[in-house]
């Protein structure tokens, strides 16, 4: 039996029949990427959304998200330091952990050392993972549930264990609580068990307690959706609204840039390998993640958690094929994935300078560059309007942000300039807090601007934003107002002020 493409044997168990797990290749590319994205962590600055996630009052859910990723960061910035490195160590530990549990998903499909070892760092230094380890947000841990819970059916279906599918059911109940997202795994593979089977795996009494341990604990994210009439629904339709247009587009594409191609072999691989024909339900749910991503709209990586498994499926057959090929073909697969990976480096971590950056295509091509820019500079700018306001009017005067990066920053960088806590009307911190009736002057920061001139008695552009890189944002140009006199009391307004996007 070949290394990396061995057959089942019936004479004794299945797990008996794979080799060893690949420690060393496989705990190299881990070490290499926990390196590569502590040492990356603190060059550019807080993403928005690690902004938002820091200034979150610990909850049970919010109108855009479960509890996990707020209550991680607020840890990290309570316990650690309030620095984006410390912030971010939770990401780079469900990164390294997808690596491992990739490797391990190669192992049980029957690849070798040589796969295993390919699998791993041809993963961790795949774009996706680099971005998903760079920043905190709820992909992170999005990745690595839908990879484990991926291997643990694996192990069901090539293993005929239906305990397996217990440990399945945890892992899509916890889930639950860093995005809601895995529900799209799990029709999917249903689809897929109905489809193409083996059907007989719905009879088993270990499927059923599977999905009644999934429901008990991802339990208090279904109640607070059914209490709070579904915002995550609302949440979903306004990102479509934002996003539908130009996901249907690149959503193509990108998976080719996500991980290597290396996933196509693995499709192939599953649809033709007769020893992994109880395998095929997972091609028929990326179909259907697919479809459901360009149905939704909402963002273009959500097959990424599928596209992974369809990854380290596919080091199997491609790394048999390697070792019997000859030097020159192995010499020139290996350049192409070295370009690859410093292509993958530069786009997703900050690893060009901030001045050279607006000479690249890198900030369009990952929107998270931008977003991590210029925040230090806007809190500045928005203190020098502040400023500007007669002291006697800042004691009832209020910051008005039009989005959570800005109301983020402020909350981070603000302090320490004299400004006062920030009020937002995008998503959950619509619901955390709003300025009081009496409350007369407003600096407005951002796109709201324009609203802000209807309820208003008065307003004035006291100043824009601009980071002073020439590196293009969704702050970069906006507007910094003062305006006074509100046309009703905080209390009618602020529905108005209040959006999902």
């Amino acid at each position: 039996m070949g290394a990396d493409a061995p057959t089942l044997r019936r004479d004794r168990p299945r797990a008996a029949s794979l080799d060893p797990y690949a420690w060393w290749p496989v705990l190299s590319a881990a070490a290499a990427l926990a390196v590569v994205l502590v040492a990356t962590a603190n060059r550019y600055g807080f993403h928005r959304d690690e902004l938002y996630f820091r200034m979150l009052d610990p909850a049970w859910g919010y109108v855009d998200q479960p509890p996990l990723i707020p209550l991680l960061a607020n840890l990290m910035t309570d316990l650690v330091a309030d620095e984006p490195w410390a912030l971010r160590l939770p990401a780079v530990l469900t990164v390294v952990a997808s690596t491992l549990v990739a490797a391990a998903i190669t192992r049980e499909l029957g690849g070798g050392a040589l796969a295993q070892g390919l699998c791993a760092w041809t993963f961790a230094f795949a774009s996706f993972p680099l971005v998903a380890g760079h920043v905190l947000v709820t992909t992170s841990t999005d990745l690595l549930a839908w990879m484990l819970a991926s291997w643990f059916a694996m192990r069901a279906l090539l293993r005929d264990d239906s305990r397996w599918w217990i440990a399945v059911g945890l892992v899509v109940g916890l889930a639950t609580y860093g995005r809601l997202l895995i529900p799209w795994w799990v029709l999917g593979l249903l689809v897929g068990l109905v489809l193409v089977g083996p059907r007989r795996v719905l009879r088993t009494p270990g499927f059923w307690v599977g999905g009644l341990v999934a429901a008990v604990v991802c339990l208090p994210n279904l109640v607070y959706q059914v209490v709070n009439d579904f915002p995550q629904l609302e949440m979903g339709a306004a990102l479509a609204d934002n996003n539908a247009d130009e996901v249907r587009v690149i959503m193509w594409p990108f998976l080719f840039i996500l991980f290597p191609a290396i996933w196509v072999v693995g499709i192939v691989a599953l649809l033709r390998r007769p020893e992994w024909r109880v395998l095929r339900a997972f091609v028929v749910a990326f179909a259907v993640v697919l479809v459901l991503t360009y149905v939704g709209g909402a963002q273009f990586y959500y097959p990424a958690g599928l596209l992974a498994v369809l990854f380290a499926a596919g080091w199997v057959p491609a790394a048999a094929w390697l070792a019997r090929s000859s030097v020159v073909v192995r010499a020139g697969i290996g350049l192409l994935f070295a370009v690859y990976t410093a292509v993958s480096v530069a786009v997703s971590l900050p690893v060009i300078s901030v001045s050279a950056l607006p000479s690249t295509p890198f900030p369009d091509m990952n929107t998270t560059i931008g977003d991590q820019i210029g925040w230090p500079t806007y809190v500045r700018q928005v203190a020098d309007v502040w400023e500007s306001v007669p002291s006697e009017e800042r004691e009832n005067a209020v910051i008005f942000t039009s989005n959570y990066g800005e109301a983020g920053a402020i909350d981070r960088y603000g302090p320490a300039l004299g400004l006062p806590e920030p009020y937002s009307g995008q998503n959950a911190l619509h619901e955390q807090a709003r300025p009081s009736d009496d409350t007369e002057t407003v600096v407005v920061v951002g796109g709201q601007y324009a609203q802000a001139r209807m309820l208003f008695a008065e307003c004035e552009v006291a100043g824009r934003l601009s980071n002073g890189t020439e590196v293009d944002n969704e702050e970069e140009g906006l507007p910094i107002g003062v305006c006074r006199g509100p046309s009703r009391p905080w209390s009618e307004l602020w529905d108005e002020l209040q959006h999902f996007d």
